[in-house]
């Protein structure tokens, strides 16, 4: 299987959620525009999702996971992410996605560029795909730590 290097951005039109693509599509339309409607709308509604990024360690639950994105979304910085390198893997009650986010994280005229590994699990839940894993990991020691410092600052 070869890695899709076309971004999903959020931009492509999501369809109706039937398929793997689109639900990315959903998630990655939600993150970019701030949309809190639309990732409670991605995500199961349950107890058993789970959601291990960066700088939240792990978040499990709805309730866990929903401020997480509400702070990311109501804060003055802005995040801006890609999926791109990624494959798709799927079952006819699940898939999951593994690949790379690409993007910025940005406060007024500061920039640091992102590169995340990701992978995002999903259960087919009513007929529609619900996303109830993530992972997200930044490989390089320096940009963790440029990250983790910035979004400190934005926090103080």
């Amino acid at each position: 299987m070869q890695p899709e290097q076309a971004p999903i951005t959020g931009e492509e039109g999501e369809g109706d959620l039937k398929s793997p693509f689109e639900a990315l599509v959903q998630f990655y339309h939600a993150f970019n525009h701030r949309d809190m409607k639309k990732m409670a709308d991605n995500w199961a509604q349950t107890g058993e999702i789970a959601m291990d990024n960066p700088l939240g360690g792990i978040r499990r639950g709805w309730s866990e996971i929903k401020p997480v994105y509400e702070r990311i979304f109501n804060g003055p910085s802005r995040v801006y992410v890609e999926y791109y390198d990624y494959t798709i893997h799927e079952t006819p009650e699940m898939f999951y996605a593994v690949g790379r986010e690409r993007g910025y994280f940005r406060v007024a005229d500061n920039e640091l560029k992102l590169a995340i590994r990701t992978s995002r699990i999903f259960r087919k839940i009513d007929n529609r795909w619900k996303q109830v894993h993530h992972h997200g990991s930044i490989d390089a020691p320096e940009l963790l730590a440029q990250y983790r410092a910035a979004v400190l600052n934005v926090e103080k």
